[in-house]
């Protein structure tokens, strides 16, 4: 009969075994598996560690650092050389002690303000869209001559009110000034 398969605590770290030959074995999928699957976990919020199979030497923090060098290697770097530099310096320095502590604090509080700086990149264009759905039902009314468009695409039913011609090209005037504005506002967000 075969075993069942183990349950795991996702509270508990898993238990990742790193055998000589460089392969990395996870205990609780009886499967092995490769730094990029490691990447992954990480990615999802599984906490793991990572232990030498021969000696049983915590070796997170290693392979950690593996996974980042390999992500620095694929061109899409978040660490600048002067950063490192500095991490390089601290070795041995009498401040040494406390930088873990601020980069762990510093990353804590950048992952709590994260959302707030999604919502803040996306507010500009959260408001180009409305003004964008302000402009096309603005040129919607002209078009239809003041009968706008039901919610579904359909003409709203009634008389379309009587404009004057001077009336109809003061709102073009003023429709071209809007979207000239908009482009304008749009090249300005692309530059930058």
């Amino acid at each position: 009969m075969a075993d069942a398969p183990r349950s795991h605590d996702p509270k508990e770290p898993v238990v990742i075994k790193k055998y000589a030959n460089r392969r990395l074995y996870n205990t609780e999928t009886s499967s092995y598996i490769t730094l990029e699957h490691l990447a992954t976990m990480t990615r999802e919020g599984r906490d793991f560690q990572v232990f030498d199979a021969r000696s049983g030497e915590d070796i997170t923090r290693s392979v950690l650092t593996q996974i980042v060098m390999e992500e620095e290697s694929t061109g899409q770097t978040m660490l600048p050389v002067p950063f490192l530099r500095q991490i390089i310096a601290m070795y041995g320095d009498s401040m040494q002690s406390m930088v873990p502590h601020y980069l762990e604090a510093s990353m804590a509080a950048f992952a709590e303000n994260q959302n707030k700086f999604r919502d803040a990149a996306l507010k500009p264009f959260e408001q180009l869209a409305k003004q964008n759905m302000a402009l096309f039902h603005a040129a919607t009314e002209m078009l239809t001559g003041g009968r706008g468009v039901a919610a579904k695409g359909k003409p709203m039913a009634g008389p379309a009110p009587a404009a004057s011609v001077a009336g109809r090209d003061d709102e073009m005037t003023a429709l071209k000034a809007q979207l000239a504005a908009l482009q304008a506002r749009l090249d300005s967000i692309a530059k930058g």
